[in-house]
């Protein structure tokens, strides 16, 4: 704060003299008073409301957060009354609707729309695990291992019926071949025409029906010369229904003769043993027989 003096050299005034003053002048801008008068009394509108008592707020508080924990207390009780009412419900109350719901599409698991085509082959699916759909004329010889073959035609009888035949291995119990049957027959069918077939022979080697093996020379591919055991066997032919690999027929008993050794042998180097063929004449008049 900065205070105003007499000029230099002038007499002090005395304790009875009145104090000095500069002559009146404009009024000054955002300054003080002059010296010796008394500033003015602020003025700042209406005065302020007392402030509130301290503990009357906190009590007010208190009641406020007491009500909120009592509604959330009766909420609370209400959600477990309703939850106990429902556990004790024990019989589930089944609601059927008054129509079906056609499918719109919106994939919530509406009714099917009865007007629709069933699927094809559907209803013609048996109750089979090991069912399946062929993509080749091979896949057919699962048959022989118990497995219907969906996409393959019904069998209605012998007349207009189709067929495959196929024999395993004595040394692979499981791998099945086809084999031959003459084109110039009404049951013939082309290996890409296997949909149309109804009717698969199976032609199982019999366990222990091995004869004497017959020594056949052969010269592998050093063109050294080998000895094979060239086997004769038998083998059991049923018929099964291609769709549905149940048995429908039996063709018999068909020997896997060695009267003679083949031009070309396929055998185990192991055991240096090959087993004969079955013979394709007396599968013919089987399969003439049964589908006539």
């Amino acid at each position: 704060m900065s205070e105003n003096y007499p000029p230099y050299g002038e007499p002090q005034p005395g304790p009875n003299t009145t104090p000095w003053s500069a002559p009146p002048g404009p009024p000054q801008q955002g300054g003080y008073p002059p010296y010796g008068q008394p500033p003015p009394t602020p003025h700042y509108g209406a005065p302020l409301p007392p402030a509130p008592n301290k503990s009357n707020q906190g009590l007010i508080i208190g009641l406020v957060a007491g009500a909120v924990v009592l509604i959330l207390a009766i909420c609370g009780a209400g959600v477990g009354l309703l939850l106990a009412y429902d556990d004790d419900d024990s019989e589930p109350t089944v609601v059927a609707s008054s129509a079906p719901t056609l499918d719109t599409g919106s994939g919530t698991g509406s009714a099917p729309d009865p007007a629709a085509p069933p699927t094809p082959g559907a209803a013609d699916q048996p109750n089979n695990n090991n069912s399946m759909t062929a993509r080749y004329s091979s896949d057919l010889s699962n048959v022989c291992e118990g497995s219907p073959i969906l996409n393959t035609a019904p069998y209605n009888g012998p007349a207009s019926a189709k067929a495959y035949t196929f024999s395993n291995n004595p040394d692979r119990p499981t791998s099945w071949s086809s084999k031959y049957i003459p084109s110039d027959k009404p049951y013939y069918a082309k290996s890409e025409d296997y949909q149309k077939v109804s009717v698969v022979g199976c032609l199982k080697f019999d366990e222990g029906s091995e004869g004497s093996p017959k020594k056949c020379q052969y010269k592998d591919k050093s063109e050294k010369q080998i000895t094979i055991d060239y086997v004769s066997s038998r083998y059991t032919l049923t018929f099964y229904a291609a769709k549905t690999a149940e048995k429908i027929g039996g063709g018999g008993t068909v020997t896997a003769p060695t009267t003679r050794c083949p031009s070309f042998i396929s055998y185990d180097k192991a055991t240096m043993r090959a087993y004969a063929a079955p013979d394709s004449g007396t599968i013919e008049a089987a399969l003439d027989k049964f589908l006539s």
